[in-house]
């Protein structure tokens, strides 16, 4: 299992999504261009020192990345088509978020090979990308075993 962040714009989101792979064993892929200048300075205080516990692969672009990742994408969307509570995750899944101001593209979006929304109730926006990112993870390591997760 894999997250993959799309042209993230706040590294404070981004650290906190590389802590929570680190602690739930999913490695993270990382697609530029960033918001901001990537270093350890800029996470270090949301990834405190989890960010050397996590795989983190970084890749140049959104067609770097497709060349290098096997397994369904599965995009984080308000336009999902499938609700989470009937999504079911497979070992292999990447994850995917994108970016906190923009989202994904029209040609990101129907890449994806499954969309997935979270549901929430009527009349709010969104939750914080870091939010939904946690949420997708726990979800996702339930149903494939928590077991399954690197020592």
């Amino acid at each position: 299992m894999r997250l993959a962040l799309y042209e993230p714009d706040i590294a404070g989101n981004v650290g906190t999504l590389i802590r929570t792979a680190a602690c739930f064993g999913v490695a993270v892929d990382l697609i530029e261009p960033m918001g901001f200048p990537y270093s350890d300075r800029a996470l270090a205080r949301s990834a405190m020192d989890y960010a050397d516990r996590a795989e983190v692969v970084r890749h140049a672009d959104w067609a770097a990345f497709r060349a290098a990742t096997r397994g369904r994408i599965v995009l984080a969307t308000t336009l999902g088509a499938i609700p989470l509570p009937e999504m079911r995750f497979q070992p292999d899944d990447v994850i995917l978020l994108g970016s906190e101001g923009a989202g994904v593209p029209a040609a990101v979006h129907d890449a994806a090979d499954i969309r997935v929304r979270v549901p929430m109730r009527p009349g709010v926006r969104s939750l914080n990308v870091a939010i939904t990112g946690g949420i997708l993870m726990a979800e996702a390591r339930r149903q494939t075993g928590w077991d399954q997760m690197p020592g």
